[in-house]
């Protein structure tokens, strides 16, 4: 965990916390943020446990959280956040597609979603919205959502993938990252017995014959997340 030294001396600045895992990421975004007259980086952190040190410690107005995290997932990050501090707000700011995780970082106690290929202006008004009490998603994901909402609809309409939960998609990443069992229960802090029930859930859900075609079908997705 870092802490930044106020870099001006107004009083009404808002107190950004980013939470990242890859340092250049953070220095660029750090950046950005310290253009905009009403905003202040007062830390960074690059992992859960620092992330919850962080808050602790420097009491930020908000959290910008990416989703992929050594250790904890920014997404079981944002529900202990949740849990224990209720009333911080967090904006996810992520590589990944929002159709498969927008919902999930939303149902998890985030109040908006931005992908790391928008532009600036849009990150800035984001963070600007959700400060004020808003939620933010593009207006391709907040008009799905809406009308996934009015639909009365519960099951997914997407990519399968969708049907996973938030720790069977975990578990499906890390097969597609190579990870054996026994690997993905130390990554995840879960039993061996755990994963393989995971991993049995998601060929059910994926309608896959066995565990060559799940790992084939994971390592697919992981590169297509990737390239994406």
């Amino acid at each position: 965990m870092s802490e930044k030294q106020p870099s001006r001396n107004s009083t009404h600045e808002t107190s950004v916390l980013l939470v990242d895992d890859h340092p250049i990421v953070r220095q660029g975004l750090a950046e950005l943020i310290e253009q905009e007259p009403d905003l202040s980086v007062c830390g960074e952190a690059e992992n859960a446990s620092e992330a919850m040190q962080a808050i602790r410690t420097l009491q930020p107005d908000i959290a910008i959280i990416d989703i992929s995290l050594q250790g904890i997932s920014g997404i079981e990050l944002i529900k202990d956040v949740k849990a224990r501090y209720p009333h911080l707000p967090m904006l996810v700011l992520s590589m990944h597609d929002e159709t498969l995780y927008a919902e999930r970082v939303l149902r998890a106690g985030a109040r908006g979603y931005v992908m790391k290929e928008e532009a600036t202006e849009k990150l800035m008004a984001a963070i600007h919205k959700v400060l004020s009490g808003q939620m933010h998603l593009s207006e391709k994901m907040a008009t799905r959502l809406l009308s996934k909402f009015i639909d009365g609809t519960c099951e997914p309409s997407g990519s399968p993938t969708e049907r996973l939960s938030d720790r069977e998609l975990q578990v499906f990443e890390s097969i597609g990252l190579g990870l054996r069992t026994r690997e993905i229960a130390e990554k995840l802090h879960i039993s061996v017995k755990t994963v393989e029930s995971h991993r049995e859930h998601i060929k059910a859900k994926l309608k896959l014959t066995g565990s060559t075609e799940l790992v084939q079908h994971a390592i697919q997705w992981v590169q297509f997340e990737r390239s994406g």
